[in-house]
């Protein structure tokens, strides 16, 4: 075939030439219309934004390893996230075979990594690798190793009170006691060393929270719904603003009147009001349900969680050590609770309810990783899901559970009964309520108390089973009537956590009347007697959220509530 003559290669080129330059007309009308619209960037405000980019910026740069410089500055996530590619870039054609495959191989690799992330973590854990990003932690500065050494063991209207100072005052004259313990319980006021909202003890929502039983500083753990175990150490100063505990309050809790959250700090007070310094740890995987501190041993905290695993971290050794995991890694038995005799006799014994209604009993000495392991003994005692039990300090024989069933029920554990693959404790009784019943608490005097969403807070006086001989016979049916019924608020919806009522395990005045606290909706603390008699209702400035998560201090007159942002309240 013969090449193309040079005339008809100069046409084409003329041609070409001829294309181009319409093109580049069209293109440049396309771009003037744009920029009249105000679509385009104009070179004004591009010389502009090039001339400031080159000035000096005046503001104040913070310190690397300040607080304000965590703040400025999101913490890296190290986790390794499966990230989607083009199929194109690939060189892959769409809707084909291939295409297909690749696109199945990304959906699995995702969803293993989000498996992963849940997987609960087992062996023996470090505090200084688990410590949550932007969160403190400084070994040479342990503020936890001393802790073994001397210690003692309707709808909600915001704000609106419903038991304040001419409660107290009104209160009959000859109750002296119960006086005089509302006068101290409405005494306590919050903490004044750091406003509520600026103590985020946990990243998220709070679901458990303990005082350490040291006498000597207040001392508050929270666990929240990933599995964080923040910590505050409430004597820490800012200047002159640390409170101390056996300060006289100068204020009534009443005349606490909320108010707004401020607005931010500016920088030129930042390094006059440091923020509080708080430590955490990623100990489990999923939400912490429980924090106990054996009686026996205070310098160990016991966490339970629903990543199906309890562990015991060491305050002094800086260790989280594995107590229980099922022996097949792969099973998923949520714990949503957690309890220990309160007596020195079995020390290695503990006892955790899950949600699908089975009570264990485990013994710590022996190891789980095999599947014929002897070491925890199961019970189904509910078809639901058992919200909380608790042990009675006095007769731990004596097993409480609130089920989703609707019921609070009585066990004994010193008979079995039932078929030999089906044993479980004898059932002494049980009460029904209208509605499921969250969460069932003893406390020394061998009473019980449950919230439950029928708006109630009941008390159940089951002291004289204590003293019951016949092991696994009821001998009174009348111990499972309440004794006191509480009109309470208990409609915490989605967000909030569920409100559990808490005893105070060594009441350090006025022990002839036991107490217990319980969040409020309307965004205050309550505290009530074993008789339904209201003593306090505590509340402040800077509280934001509802404390549904409240705690007594096991032996001094200290309330903490916990928020679903993670903020902690601080009563004293």
């Amino acid at each position: 075939m013969a090449p193309p003559s040079s005339t008809e290669q100069n046409e084409y080129e003329a041609l070409r030439a001829l294309n181009i330059a319409k093109n580049q007309a069209l293109l440049k009308e396309l771009q003037l219309n744009a920029a009249s619209a105000g679509l385009g960037l104009s070179t004004t405000k591009k010389a502009h934004s090039s001339t400031s980019s080159t000035k000096p910026s005046h503001k104040r740069k913070s310190a690397p390893g300040s607080a304000t410089a965590g703040r400025e500055k999101k913490a890296k996530n190290d986790e390794f996230v499966p990230r989607r590619t083009s199929s194109r870039l690939a060189g892959l054609q769409a809707d084909s075979e291939v295409a297909r495959q690749k696109a199945e191989e990304e959906h699995t690799a995702i969803q293993k990594a989000a498996s992963e992330r849940r997987m609960r973590v087992g062996g023996d854990l470090d505090l200084r690798d688990i410590v949550v990003p932007g969160k403190k932690w400084d070994r040479g500065e342990n503020f936890l190793v001393d802790l073994g050494v001397g210690d003692t063991r309707g709808p909600a209207r915001k704000y609106e009170r419903t038991f304040g100072e001419d409660d107290v005052k009104g209160t009959d004259a000859g109750h002296k006691e119960l006086k005089g313990l509302r006068e101290e319980m409405m005494g306590l006021r919050l903490y004044e060393g750091f406003e509520p909202n600026r103590i985020k003890i946990t990243p998220e929502r709070i679901y458990s929270l303990a005082f350490h039983p040291t006498e000597a500083k207040s001392l508050i753990f929270a666990g929240d719904k990933l599995g964080n175990l923040g910590i505050f150490d409430a004597s820490q100063t800012t200047g002159s603003s640390a409170l101390k505990p056996d300060d006289k309050p100068a204020v009534k809790q009443e005349d606490l009147q909320p108010t707004p959250p401020p607005e931010e700090d500016s920088e030129e007070d930042e390094d006059e009001d440091p923020d509080p310094i708080i430590t955490a740890f990623h100990l489990h995987s999923r939400t912490i349900t429980t924090l106990h501190f054996p009686t026996a041993l205070p310098t160990s905290l016991y966490t339970s969680s629903y990543d199906s695993s309890i562990r015991s971290l060491d305050l002094t050794l800086q260790k989280s050590t594995e107590l229980y995991t099922p022996a097949d890694r792969t099973t998923d038995e949520p714990i949503s609770g957690l309890d220990l005799p309160t007596d020195d006799s079995s020390p290695h014994i503990l006892f955790f309810s899950t949600l699908s209604g089975t009570v264990s009993r485990h013994d710590t000495r022996i190891a789980t990783t095999s599947p014929s392991s002897s070491s925890t003994t199961t019970w189904t005692l509910s078809d639901k899901k058992i919200g909380g039990f608790s042990l009675c300090p006095r007769a731990p024989h004596l097993l409480a559970t609130a089920s989703l069933d609707r019921t609070l029920k009585l066990w004994d554990l010193r008979k079995m009964v039932g078929p030999a693959a089906e044993k479980h404790p004898s059932l002494l009784g049980e009460h029904e309520s209208r509605l499921s019943v969250s969460h069932a608490s003893f406390n020394a005097a061998g009473q019980i108390a449950t919230s439950s969403y029928d708006d109630t807070v009941k008390v159940y006086d089951v002291s004289s089973a204590i003293g019951w001989k016949k092991e696994g016979r009821c001998e009174d049916e009348s111990v499972m009537e309440p004794t006191a019924v509480i009109p309470h608020n208990n409609q915490t919806g989605r967000w909030v956590t569920i409100l559990r009522a808490q005893w105070q395990f060594a009441p350090p005045t006025y022990s002839s009347l036991p107490r217990f606290v319980i969040g409020n909706m309307s965004r205050f603390v309550d505290i009530y007697t074993a008789t339904g008699q209201q003593l306090a209702q505590l509340g402040g400035d800077g509280i934001t959220a509802v404390p549904a998560v409240a705690q007594f201090h096991p032996s001094r007159n200290w309330v903490a509530g916990g928020t679903a942002s993670g903020k902690l309240c601080l009563w004293m």
